[in-house]
């Protein structure tokens, strides 16, 4: 049997970008459901690691999916803060996006465990 994961990276990375039509076709793929499990949120992170470039429409679907997924029960456990410590920090920076990622939830959310405050504070440090 093929990899599902393997075979849709494979289409939508071959030319090493992500697209309009791409981003498209990922948002009606994956709120079919109307909601982001963790799968699903593993997958898109997967694509952002792996594009060479993308739109901003696919910045935009990726927070989109990061809050919907992390902010469904409105609260932001230890197991959640510990996924978006390994999402936004590579090579212990953090980038723009990362940040954005990081404000948006911490406004979004109505409780926050001690993990993800010291991930917030340490990534609003960075430059």
């Amino acid at each position: 049997m093929a990899d599902w994961r393997s075979l849709a990276k494979n289409a939508i990375l071959r030319d090493g970008n992500i697209d309009t039509a791409e981003v498209k076709m990922l948002r009606e793929t994956i709120y079919a459901d109307k909601k982001v499990n963790r799968s699903e949120m593993d997958f898109v992170h997967e694509l952002k690691l792996e594009t060479k470039a993308s739109v901003k429409v696919f910045n935009d679907f990726y927070l989109k999916a990061a809050k919907d997924h992390f902010l469904a029960d409105g609260k932001i456990v230890t197991s959640e803060a510990k996924w978006l410590r390994k999402a936004v920090l590579v090579n212990d920076k953090v980038d723009a996006e990362g940040k954005r990622i990081l404000r948006e939830l911490k406004k979004g959310a109505k409780k926050t465990c001690p993990e993800f405050e010291e991930l917030y504070e340490e990534c609003m440090k960075k430059k």
